[in-house]
C-alpha cells in the first residue's frame, strides 16, 4: 500500500527536518524505495543532503502538493517523505480538507501519518493539541520526542495529550541526544549520515565520532523498527 508520512510539528528548530533525514538514511540502508518532498524553500534538508531521492513542493500551490499523491500512486511500493517547514500546518490543512484527501485515501488504499516531532516545551504540547482537535481518529500519527532538543517531557507527561494520542492509536518514538559536535560537523560539511560515518570521506569525523553516530544512527532504527512501516 502507499504510504505518505508527513514529518512535521509547525514549530521552528524541533527538529523536523532531521527527522527526515533519519527516516531517508533508514529507508535508504534497509533497501527500501522512496520519494522525497521538501516544503522549505531555503533550508530544505532533503533537498540538501538527499538530492538524488527529493524534490521541491510548494505548501501554498495546491498542484505542487497534488504531485505528493500522484506519486504515492503512480509506485505503491514507495513510501513518500514529506519534510513540512515551520509554520506550513495551516496550509496543508487546507489542502488535505478542500481535496477531501483523508476520505479519498481509504479508497485509494493510500496510508497517511502524520510525524508530530516534539522538543521539550510548552509550545509543542500546545500543537499537538491543536493537531489532535483538528483530525482526532481520522489520522494515524507518530509523536517523536527529540531528545537532542531536550531531554525532560513532564510537561507533555503532564498535559494528558499523550496519553489522548495513544487512546487514538498514536505511536512514540525517541531520537537520543547525539553529541553536538558530531552533528554540527555532519551538518557543515552537508554530509548524508552515511557518508559521515564512512572513513574514506574527505570530511570524515574521527574514529570515535564515527562510532558514536553509528550508535546514534542504530539506536534511532530500532525506534523506527517499532513502527512496522
Amino acid at each position: 500500500m502507499a504510504h505518505i508520512h508527513f514529518i512535521g510539528g509547525e514549530k521552528g528548530g524541533v527538529g523536523k527536518s532531521l527527522v527526515a533525514r533519519i527516516l531517508a538514511q533508514y529507508l535508504i540502508d534497509h533497501e527500501r524505495p522512496f520519494l522525497g518532498f521538501d516544503t522549505d524553500k531555503s533550508h530544505g534538508a532533503l533537498m540538501r543532503f538527499y538530492a538524488g531521492y527529493a524534490s521541491p513542493v510548494v505548501v501554498d500551490r495546491y498542484e505542487s502538493l497534488d504531485a505528493i499523491v500522484e506519486a504515492a500512486v503512480a509506485e505503491p511500493n514507495r513510501s513518500i517523505l514529506v519534510d513540512m517547514a515551520a509554520q506550513t500546518q495551516d496550509a496543508l490543512t487546507q489542502w488535505m480538507d478542500d481535496s477531501a484527501l483523508i476520505e479519498l485515501s481509504s479508497e485509494m488504499g493510500l496510508g497517511l501519518s502524520y510525524w508530530h516531532v516534539m522538543d521539550s516545551g510548552r509550545d509543542s504540547v500546545d500543537l499537538l493539541k491543536k493537531l489532535l482537535n483538528r483530525f482526532g481518529s481520522r489520522l494515524n500519527y507518530v509523536l517523536v520526542q527529540n531528545h537532542i532538543r531536550g531531554d525532560n517531557f513532564d510537561i507533555l507527561e503532564a498535559s494528558g495529550e499523550k496519553k489522548r494520542a495513544l487512546e487514538l492509536h498514536a505511536r512514540v518514538i525517541n531520537i537520543k541526544r547525539l553529541h553536538e559536535a558530531s552533528m554540527v560537523k555532519i551538518d557543515g560539511h552537508s554530509s548524508s549520515f552515511w557518508s559521515a560515518t564512512q572513513s574514506s570521506d574527505e570530511h570524515a569525523l574521527g574514529i570515535l565520532e564515527r562510532q558514536r553516530v553509528k550508535m546514534w544512527l542504530k539506536n534511532a532504527y530500532s525506534e523506527i523498527d517499532t513502527l512496522h512501516i
